[in-house]
């Protein structure tokens, strides 16, 4: 069931997931589209977020945008980011000298290289933020070699958070404290609980199928729906968690289970690649190492046991379910 509108306001807004925006010029949604799609959240009784790109929009804009409860998710160089609910850095180095805003969460994107060799730096901003969300732009890249070091520097976070608690602090950091929260699944929920309307006055499942490398679309269409002709999600149920056979069943409850890195790699939304679910178990073991490392400063986190497993990759025991 439909929950969330994503409104891209820009051909150039920010990504703030795994995909690379790869448009280029600046092609604004029409104030037509945005009023539409406005009245579109509206019947549909969805929340609204809206995606920004660097430049500033134009004063007609405004009056519009502010005519209904909303989310901005902004770029760190955008203009008017003091009054974004979500700041996204495309660049480790945008966040140095940012000025951090309490009750605002920020989005480090960032390539695997750069987070080995940074990862200090993110470990000194959860001490600054409400908080931190980091997503790598090229999981589906990962090596054997690298995993092993994406785990060494999951152990150094731990480390981090560990002393942050036992100062009193409740750091947030999603690759590692998001799974000590839930209870259950919490995707993205692409095509499922969101949907995308982009400048071009149709729906996505998901601002990747409007705005990523066209290498996964091969000629294809990836639209579903327009303002004129309301949503349609071909095989729909697909994009529902009890349809993908590996993940319902499984406990990295932090993984984003994302369906454009399900279509890139597998070619299959509900399917999701080896890379995507051995750095998401990468995750859900060293939460587990957290949990451990607290508990042993007298904190403890109402029913929340995450239990050992023997495996980094779903699929290499799917024989044992």
């Amino acid at each position: 069931m439909l929950q969330y509108l994503m409104i891209l306001l820009d051909d150039t807004c920010t990504s703030y997931c795994h995909y690379n925006n790869e448009k280029q010029g600046k092609k604004l949604i029409s104030l037509e589209d945005l009023k539409a799609g406005i009245k579109f959240g509206m019947l549909e009784n969805l929340m609204i977020q809206y995606v920004y790109p660097s430049h500033e929009l134009p004063a007609e804009y405004d009056e519009v945008l502010e005519s209904i409860d909303h989310s901005k998710i902004m770029p760190s160089d955008n203009p008017k980011v003091a009054k974004a609910d979500v700041v996204v850095f495309n660049d480790y180095k945008f966040m140095d000298g940012f000025a951090f805003i309490e009750g605002v969460s920020y989005v480090l994107r960032i390539c695997k290289k750069d987070l080995f060799e940074h990862k200090d730096l993110v470990a000194d901003v959860v001490e600054k933020v409400t908080k931190l969300n980091v997503v790598i732009t090229d999981v589906e890249t990962f090596t054997d070699d690298e995993f092993n070091t994406y785990k060494d520097v999951l152990e150094s976070w731990c480390d981090k958070l560990e002393q942050l608690y036992a100062d009193g602090k409740s750091p947030l950091l999603n690759l590692l404290t998001d799974r000590l929260q839930l209870d259950n699944m919490n995707n993205c929920g692409a095509g499922d609980s969101n949907i995308t309307l982009a400048p071009d006055g149709k729906f996505y499942v998901c601002p990747a199928f409007y705005q990523a490398d066209s290498e996964i679309v091969l000629g294809k269409t990836f639209n579903v729906g327009s303002l004129a002709d309301g949503v349609s999600i071909k095989s729909s149920p697909l994009y529902k968690l009890d349809r993908a056979p590996l993940c319902r069943i499984c406990d990295a409850y932090q993984c984003r289970r994302c369906v454009w890195l399900n279509r890139k790699k597998t070619f299959e939304v509900n399917t999701p690649s080896h890379e995507q679910c051995v750095v998401a178990h990468l995750e859900r073991n060293a939460s587990r190492q957290l949990l451990e490392k607290v508990r042993k400063h007298g904190i403890f986190l109402p029913n929340r046991e995450i239990k050992e497993i023997n495996y980094l990759d779903p699929f290499d025991v799917r024989e044992e379910y």
